[in-house]
């Protein structure tokens, strides 16, 4: 899945859209605009074997024998690169890609996430309101052509300043008369009438927005505390082995996890939240470099470039949202619903006698060495760190 995410953002993606920024001159054969985005999807083709050389070579601790040879030291790199299947080289890649997701989560979906019910519960103005304030446009610029030509009633000829003003009021009548026929369009058909029946609806959506929004922020505040108090500190990443703060979202999966598939539903649930979000987040503001606006995202107007910014943004926010579950719930996304049995002994006063009895305990950090399965997921993320700390 993350090589898929690696070829899609810095191949596949980049390709098409140099493909299309070369589409827009004419002039250009289709042989032509796939050499130019090949030529310039190599530079991307770069970038990431060079995040793949840094995280295969750069974390490995090299033996410190003054002694060794320079062959030595590099059949010891080879030799680590094997063993560990290039998962240090790819963690450092997908890790990368994460902290610039984060940055699209802090840009695009945070605001989105306020965003998108606030604009749930205030609507959108009707057709009907619309149109009468076309309407009143209307009566203004019949009002300035009618005070134009009342100028030449005597048979003089208008001025150029005047002609040329005509001829602007002129098209703009034009202009909101057909505008004048689109929302009355609008305003009759049947999906217009249907989505104001929903109205109501779409505010309780609004509200459960808020709420939702809401328990994100608790259950990110509870478990970022939780780490500065309890993690391993700054060299880990602030990994944290257990929970002893918990959250709502902390308690509720490893429950969910219970019953087949809850625990998946909700936390498809909570990507799709991101997700929507996310996108509300975008077509509201557009695409931005820093303070440079890239494109705007507007329906059935937008342009192939931007919705392949869009795809890669939601690409990367995606990934860091796999990443943020992680500090939403961590007992949940390293041990899930795991328990071991430990042994308890139980005195009877009657017979004199001891009892062994078997205890289920939910596993944590505590759990014996092979009672507990540490979940493969958060090795990616944490490969790099063990890497640099292990000598």
């Amino acid at each position: 899945l993350y090589s898929v995410i690696l070829f899609c953002v810095f191949f596949w993606i980049p390709f098409v859209y140099f493909y299309y920024e070369e589409k827009d001159d004419d002039d250009t054969s289709k042989c032509t605009q796939i050499k130019t985005a090949f030529k310039y999807t190599l530079g991307f083709a770069v970038i990431c074997a060079l995040l793949l050389l840094v995280g295969a070579f750069v974390p490995l601790n090299v033996p410190e024998n003054k002694n060794s040879t320079e062959w030595e030291k590099v059949k010891f790199l080879f030799e680590e690169l094997g063993s560990s299947h290039g998962l240090a080289a790819l963690s450092f890649s997908i890790s990368s890609l994460t902290l610039i997701g984060m940055l699209a989560a802090i840009t695009y979906t945070a605001y989105g996430m306020s965003a998108l019910p606030l604009n749930l519960i205030k609507g959108t103005r009707s057709a009907a309101y619309e149109r009468l304030e076309n309407t009143e446009d209307i009566e203004e610029v019949e009002q300035h052509i009618q005070a134009i030509k009342s100028k030449s009633k005597d048979g003089r000829p208008l001025p150029a300043r005047d002609k040329r003003a005509l001829k602007q009021f002129e098209e703009r009548l034009r202009t909101l008369k057909k505008r004048e026929r689109h929302l009355e369009f609008i305003e009759n058909s049947c999906w217009t009438k249907f989505c104001g029946a929903l109205r109501p609806l779409k505010i309780i959506w609004g509200i459960f927005f808020i709420l939702v929004a809401l328990l994100f922020v608790i259950s990110l505040f509870l478990s970022n505390l939780d780490k500065a108090l309890h993690s391993a500190g700054i060299d880990s990443g602030f990994i944290i082995f257990g929970a002893n703060l918990s959250n709502p979202l902390n308690m509720l999966l490893p429950l969910l996890q219970t019953v087949f598939p809850l625990d998946y539903i909700l936390i498809t649930i909570i990507i799709m939240y991101f997700i929507f979000t996310s996108m509300a987040g975008i077509r509201n503001i557009g695409i931005w470099f820093f303070w440079i606006r890239l494109y705007k995202i507007r329906r059935g107007r937008t342009r192939p470039q931007a919705l392949l910014f869009l795809c890669m943004i939601l690409l990367l926010i995606v990934l860091h949202t796999s990443y943020m579950i992680y500090s939403l719930a961590p007992q949940y996304v390293m041990y899930g619903s795991q328990n071991y049995l430990i042994e308890s002994n139980i005195t009877y006063d009657d017979h004199k006698g001891n009892s062994t009895l078997s205890v289920p305990k939910r596993c944590d950090a505590d759990a014996p060495e092979g009672k507990a399965v540490f979940i493969n997921y958060l090795r990616i993320y944490s490969s790099v760190r063990r890497k640099k700390k292990n000598p």
